[in-house]
């Protein structure tokens, strides 16, 4: 081991792991009365004045780092405090902030941090999903799909040999519609649009509760699709095995034609 990454696993290591879990087994109550709610948040951005814009951000950055706190209730506060589109603009930049940090600590400090911050369950059933050729794909509909646990992918992905520019291309990507729609639904009520609000609210809750509900099939379907990508014929029936020219042998017995 590098002495670097020695420092790392000695020093650094314990501290973020600390970092992470500690805030929110000692201040759990606080955390969650604070980002629990859309109108506590916002009246305590506001009260940093002008420099709001910049500490809205920064909190949407902490939510990502810290993933125990819940980054929609944040998203709709932005945008009941900056209007739709500038809300989900901040929400976007202080989410790739928080999503590269994720990422690079994880890539730094390996797999025994992200397995003790990430539970064991979701980190060895993304892992399964990510190893085949069609990772990619699958790693973008996992970035999609509501209900799925985006924050922690971001520490997944760090284990991973994908490159940092597909991850964050990727990610912005997936995560927009939710981004936007969730700041959308604060603009509407900060203007008052309530039929806007209305049918916004509606069509988030009916998206978040498909995809709670039907997490089963969702995760059946992602693992045939990362099935596709690997390679066949390795296992199975005998005298199934590809023949040299790419076609399957015929059965043991069977006729040629």
């Amino acid at each position: 081991m590098k002495p670097s990454r020695r420092i790392a696993a000695l020093v650094v290591f314990p501290l973020l792991v600390a970092a992470l879990i500690v805030p929110v087994i000692v201040w759990h109550a606080e955390l969650w009365k604070l980002f629990g709610s859309v109108r506590r948040i916002r009246d305590w951005v506001e009260g940093w004045g002008a420099a709001a814009p910049l500490v809205f951000a920064g909190i949407q950055a902490i939510q990502v780092i810290v993933f125990a706190i819940p980054g929609e209730v944040v998203q709709i506060a932005g945008g009941y405090l900056f209007g739709g589109w500038l809300g989900s603009l901040l929400s976007l930049g202080g989410i790739l902030v928080g999503s590269t940090a994720a990422f690079f600590i994880s890539r730094s400090l390996g797999r025994p941090f992200v397995a003790a911050v990430v539970p064991p369950a979701q980190l060895e059933r993304v892992e399964g999903l990510l190893q085949s050729r069609s990772s990619r794909v699958v790693f973008f509909l996992l970035f999609l799909i509501p209900g799925v646990p985006k924050d922690i992918l971001c520490y997944i992905a760090g284990l991973t040999p994908m490159s940092f520019f597909f991850f964050l291309g990727v990610s912005t990507v997936g995560r927009l519609p939710g981004i936007i729609g969730s700041s959308m639904i604060g603009g509407a009520a900060r203007s008052s649009r309530w039929v806007a609000l209305g049918v916004l609210s509606v069509a988030a809750i009916v998206l978040f509760a498909a995809g709670v509900l039907l997490r089963p099939r969702v995760q059946a379907f992602l693992e045939r699709v990362a099935n596709r990508g690997k390679p066949t014929g390795t296992t199975g029936d005998a005298g199934t095995d590809p023949a040299p020219g790419g076609e399957p042998r015929p059965p043991a017995g069977a006729k040629e034609s």
